[in-house]
């Protein structure tokens, strides 16, 4: 049997280039005592993939240049040979990279069912992005009822969700977003109370008109002058939640905020999350957000591309915006 995977070639300067992979196809060896083959069926592309290329301190260690190149997956058990946990069938979610097929003794792989949700859904808002939503808004971000809160990339896969957790929670939510068309979607799909097009308006202004009073909770996952224009707008005791900053993932010199005073001033404070922290709590996050989702009050969308063939054209819209929703590559080829 024949795997075809990604592999890791060089490390980026700025937006990566097609030749920073390498598409490869070897032989599988065969199972060892307690591992599995799982299929593949989906990947999920994240803007944290592009830190992961980089030879950087963080908070995961770097993808090494020859390596898979590191993605969530999910897919299905087609061999096991004695595992004590999982067996053939079962739908596994984890790590499992941007290949075809995954050799593993199951570690950092958990099972799901799919008859209670698709398998996209476990790789959006059940998976990573769910998770990130979740736990950055209501943890880190600590809001309560009657909070202004602001959320940038609004309609991706974190800030729609973020924004339909604060609305559940009785907050006056404002998303930044960078068309109309995404505008329209944060608004009148997802329930925003308003929405700021980037793009088109001037974001000092457009923030004055959409919070006259100042912003209780910043969601950042932007970075760069959309972070710096907000933190003028603080309340007292403000939070702000830096879970990305994709603005900057492609530039050699990042740009750090101004208007970093505005924390002092206004005794706020700006706090990073990472995700990984809170594994301990997703089940917790997947049943109260699954709740939602039956009771009709969390809407969530996947945008869905197909064959590991198109990973590089379907990695960028991560970068140029043309993606709405959860980015999902189709890695299983239709029989």
């Amino acid at each position: 049997m024949k795997n075809k995977k990604l592999v890791l070639q060089k490390r980026p300067v700025g937006m990566p280039s097609e030749d920073c992979w390498d598409l490869q196809e070897d032989v599988l060896q065969e199972l060892q005592d307690g591992e599995l083959l799982i299929e593949n069926h989906y990947v999920s592309l994240d803007p944290a993939m592009r830190g992961w290329m980089n030879e950087a301190k963080s908070y995961i260690e770097p993808i090494a240049l020859g390596d898979v190149m590191r993605a969530g997956s999910i897919g299905k058990v087609i061999q096991s040979n004695g595992h004590p946990m999982f067996k053939e069938g079962d739908v596994l979610s984890g790590m499992g990279g941007v290949q075809q097929y995954v050799k593993t003794d199951g570690k950092g792989f958990y099972k799901v069912d799919t008859s209670l949700a698709p398998m996209t859904k476990y790789i959006a808002v059940l998976g990573m992005p769910g998770m990130t939503a979740y736990f950055g808004i209501l943890d880190v971000g600590a809001i309560k009822e009657g909070d202004r809160v602001l959320v940038s990339g609004a309609a991706g896969a974190v800030g729609s969700i973020v924004g339909q957790i604060a609305k559940i929670k009785g907050c006056e939510v404002v998303g930044i977003a960078g068309s109309k068309e995404k505008c329209d979607y944060v608004v009148n799909t997802l329930g925003f109370t308003s929405c700021i097009n980037y793009k088109e308006e001037n974001m000092y202004a457009a923030l004055k008109q959409h919070c006259p009073k100042g912003i209780d909770v910043y969601f950042d996952n932007v970075g760069g002058d959309i972070l710096d224009t907000s933190l003028a707008f603080l309340r007292k005791k403000a939070r702000v939640v830096l879970c990305g900053a994709i603005s900057q993932y492609n530039a050699e010199k990042v740009q750090g905020p101004n208007n970093y005073l505005s924390l002092l001033v206004n005794r706020a404070r700006m706090e990073g999350m990472i995700v990984f922290d809170y594994a301990d709590r997703y089940k917790e996050a997947a049943m109260q957000m699954g709740m939602w989702m039956m009771e009709g009050k969390l809407k969530t969308e996947e945008d869905v591309y197909s064959g590991i063939e198109n990973f590089y054209s379907t990695f960028q819209r991560l970068f140029t915006g043309e993606k709405r929703g959860k980015l999902v590559l189709k890695i299983k080829e239709d029989e």
